[in-house]
């Protein structure tokens, strides 16, 4: 008899240490997905987005050639980006928008800047963790890297004219987004430029790497 007050003593202690085993448990499966699973499912996504822009454009309708008459709607793909510092398996689409859906389908383009080849600011960001982590190799590019972007019509190529390991910003400096980073907003823009964004650190942090490029090349796939 004298065992039963004990006994009812340690049942709600291993109440609690099963909860905290399985609070545990998922708080390991949430990071598993986190930092794998949205990996593969969103570089399954992406090949899929990819392989749809390339067959849309072997039989380009009008808007595929000239773009929308109303711009080019949030979460649209609108390019594909090849980096060959990355391996010849580097292709990633270009989403409208930054949003998380937009980021976990690609890298995504910034509302308001230029469109690939327009005189302007062509800005993009993608993840270097999770959702695929396209840019999670940004800091081994150098000066000179090629960034080989191709759309309905034409293939850029823009050569990177800074290190992107010597800059890095708070979220709030969006003078890189500017037609002429570093300019007054308002100054015309004089060439086709190129910005890429992101995460500054391989875990959590809102500070932002930056890397610019300029066009080199353009290639026009039709006449």
């Amino acid at each position: 008899m004298s065992d039963v007050p004990a006994r009812k003593k340690r049942k709600p202690l291993l109440i609690g240490g099963i909860a905290l085993m399985l609070v545990g448990v998922g708080l390991l499966g949430w990071v598993a997905w986190q930092y794998w699973g949205t990996n593969i499912v969103s570089k399954q996504r992406q090949d899929v987005i990819a392989q749809d822009l390339l067959h849309s454009w072997d039989d380009p309708a009008v808007e595929d050639l000239v773009g929308p008459q109303g711009g080019t709607d949030l979460g649209d793909a609108l390019a594909l980006v090849r980096i060959p510092r990355f391996g010849d398996e580097f292709v990633v689409p270009v989403i409208e928008g930054v949003r998380p859906g937009d980021l976990a389908q690609g890298l995504g383009h910034y509302p308001g800047t230029a469109l690939p080849g327009q005189v302007g600011n062509f800005a993009v960001a993608g993840h270097r963790v999770t959702h695929g982590e396209p840019f999670r190799q940004l800091p081994e590019m150098r000066i000179g890297d090629n960034v080989e972007v191709e759309t309905a019509d034409a293939y850029y190529t823009y050569k990177l004219s800074s290190d992107p390991n010597d800059l890095i910003l708070k979220p709030g400096d969006t003078w890189v987004l500017d037609p002429i980073p570093g300019k007054p907003a308002g100054a015309p823009p004089d060439m086709a430029r190129l910005t890429l964004t992101t995460c500054a650190e391989l875990f959590h942090t809102d500070d932002r790497m930056i890397a610019f490029g300029k066009l080199i090349d353009t290639e026009r796939k039709r006449a």
